[in-house]
């Protein structure tokens, strides 16, 4: 009986032993967590210990831990004052216009477009002028303008004359002028690695498999530098189209103006040069037989009526008729 009771009692020493232990560890763990938390709070007054010197309770807290607080909320707060909405330089459009104006004079008018495009910085391309069925000019051209002087051009434009139809429109690119940049980046950069293979490379097979990869990547570079050049054209410049037509009026009164000297001098000057034409295209019309017929009246004069002046004109002798004599009878 002694020895089970000794035996039991050095169990629970044993197990008394461990327990403590196991306490005193979750302790130490309890403390560091405590430790830590308080200098990253405050140098650990903040967590409820005494403050030092002539400090208050409290003052600590709002002065460093609050100070802490407050320099990551102002400078949260700066940066997002620092941050900007993107301004109209970090987007990219495209502008497209057609206008339509009646003028007094198309000509006049045709001079004044071109003008104004020139003055804005900007070039005339396609151009067009016809006349319709009631005799009315029209003219059609397509202008290219800086983005900066857009609004300014189609002012200018629109005071040349009557205004008759306006169709603006504006599209953002910026996303796919981003999305193309970001793939000439990334293609350069597969370009660059693929050459750096070649330049590693020392099998003939494997030289030409690289070579075969470099020319289809440096395709795709030129194609997607090609695309970022077409997007910068079409945001760097816009497009107007201007088409000029003629008013009613004006094209009455070009047809009934009356004719003046100057008119009349001009309309005969005109027919007698056209007389002068058909007198040239018939003379060269019967210049051949012409030719022709002197040649056959040279050879007459010449050759055959000579020859026949020659022949001696002789003419045929009567026949002897004997005399009759008068005794016969």
């Amino acid at each position: 009986m002694h020895a089970s009771s000794t035996s039991a009692h050095r169990t629970f020493r044993a197990l008394s032993g461990v327990l403590l232990a196991v306490a005193l560890a979750l302790t130490g763990c309890t403390a560091d967590n405590g430790a830590g938390d308080s200098d990253s709070g405050g140098d650990g007054k903040a967590a409820g210990l005494a403050p030092e010197g002539n400090e208050k309770p409290g003052e600590n807290e709002k002065g460093v831990g609050g100070g802490r607080a407050d320099q990551s909320g102002n400078s949260g707060a700066g940066d997002a004052g620092k941050r900007k909405p993107p301004g109209p330089a970090d987007t990219h459009v495209i502008r497209t216009a057609k206008l339509t104006v009646r003028v007094k004079d198309v000509p006049d008018a045709l001079d004044e477009v071109r003008r104004i495009a020139e003055d804005a910085g900007g070039i005339v391309g396609d151009e067009n002028t016809s006349r319709d069925g009631e005799g009315r000019e029209r003219s059609r051209l397509v202008l290219r303008v800086p983005q900066d002087a857009y609004a300014d051009v189609l002012t200018s434009l629109e005071g040349t004359g009557k205004l008759i139809g306006r169709d603006a429109k504006a599209r953002d690119v910026t996303d796919q002028v981003v999305d193309v940049e970001s793939r000439v980046k990334s293609q350069r950069a597969s370009v660059a690695r693929v050459r750096e293979l070649m330049d590693k490379a020392t099998k003939l097979s494997d030289v030409v498999t690289l070579e075969g990869e470099l020319s289809t990547r440096q395709s795709d570079l030129e194609a997607l530098l090609a695309q970022r050049a077409s997007l910068k054209d079409r945001t760097s410049m816009a497009t107007i189209t201007v088409s000029l037509t003629e008013s009613r009026a004006a094209a009455e009164a070009k047809d009934d103006d009356d004719p003046s000297f100057t008119d009349a001098l001009a309309g005969g000057w005109d027919a007698f040069v056209t007389a002068l034409r058909w007198v040239g295209v018939v003379l060269a019309a019967v210049l051949p037989f012409a030719a022709v017929a002197a040649l056959l009246l040279a050879l007459w004069l010449r050759v055959v009526r000579p020859r026949l002046t020659r022949r001696p004109a002789t003419a045929p002798a009567a026949p002897d008729v004997p005399a009759r004599e008068g005794g016969d009878d």
